[in-house]
């Protein structure tokens, strides 16, 4: 299953140090399971995004690793990816950037032959494969269309998507220089949220992040006297303070690190999607890890 990782410190600007599928003791093992491709996304001081990808696991591009080491930036989205639609190329790895926005997307949806009519000539937006990039071209269509409201065109887009189209599962992030979004629809896989206090738990700490397995570490010194908004798709430590998202819940950081939290898509898809509707490498993408 891909992994999801966002966080904001805005509006300062910390270092954070990523190591991505980088666990020493066991590379290979980690990389293989979520096989597909990691990236990194931040922001220069001036906004524009900075990507680092490769769409194959670290165990065989180790210089990914080297070249997503160290980051500066007030706002940051990583994933890892288990590929569910679209072949293995630089064009379907996450983060997808447009419009100076970065965007990384966990699940399945389908009926993208409706989607494409649905974004006329914003297809173009989409060079890639992927569902993901098209669900992110959608958002864009609709934020233009609402004016830049980035909340109400990732509103609209995902409700019209939960209307009209097949969906697994639809767990995003999307950030800019200075804010972050994050959706759990529906409830298939798990989204959390930590709101970090300077220092953390005990007040006087770094930030040091470890997913399970290994598959992604976040650690930035810079956060033992800066607060922090992080989201991701599993609890990264041991702090008790952890949330997991509610169903179709929005989740938006602002500039200065206010939360806004609210349901916008309080009910199923109309087309919802089993594991057993999806073809045999959607499914295998999508099952949970048995650990």
């Amino acid at each position: 299953m891909c992994r999801l990782f966002g966080m904001s410190s805005a509006p300062r600007r910390i270092r954070a140090t990523f190591w991505l599928l980088d666990a020493p003791d066991s590379l290979s093992a980690q990389s293989h399971r979520d096989p597909d491709g990691t990236g990194l996304g931040y922001f220069d001081p001036d906004g524009t995004p900075e990507l680092h990808k490769a769409p194959v696991a670290a165990y065989a591009d180790r210089c990914f690793a080297e070249e997503a080491k160290q980051a500066w930036s007030t706002t940051f989205i990583a994933h890892v990816r288990f590929a569910s639609t679209g072949g293995l190329v630089y064009r379907n790895t996450h983060p997808f950037e447009q419009d100076g926005r970065l965007f990384a997307h966990n699940g399945v949806v389908e009926g993208l032959d409706l989607l494409d009519a649905r974004l006329g000539d914003d297809r173009s937006e989409v060079k890639g494969d992927t569902d993901s990039e098209r669900v992110f071209a959608l958002i864009t269509k609709e934020i233009r269309a609402h004016g830049g409201d980035i909340a109400a065109g990732v509103e609209h887009a995902t409700r019209w998507i939960a209307a009209n189209l097949p969906v697994y599962a639809l767990n995003l992030i999307l950030v800019t220089p200075d804010e972050l979004w994050a959706l759990r629809y529906p409830d298939t896989h798990e989204l959390y949220l930590l709101e970090r206090a300077p220092g953390g738990r005990h007040g006087d700490r770094h930030l040091d992040h470890t997913g399970t397995g290994g598959r992604m570490r976040v650690l930035s010194r810079d956060l033992s006297g800066a607060p922090a908004l992080v989201v991701a798709s599993e609890r990264m430590d041991d702090n008790p303070d952890w949330r997991l998202l509610e169903p179709g819940e929005l989740v938006h950081g602002g500039p200065d690190l206010t939360l806004d939290r609210r349901v916008i898509l309080p009910d199923p898809p109309a087309h919802r999607l089993t594991l057993a509707d999806l073809r045999p490498k959607a499914a295998a993408s999508q099952r949970p890890e048995i650990r």
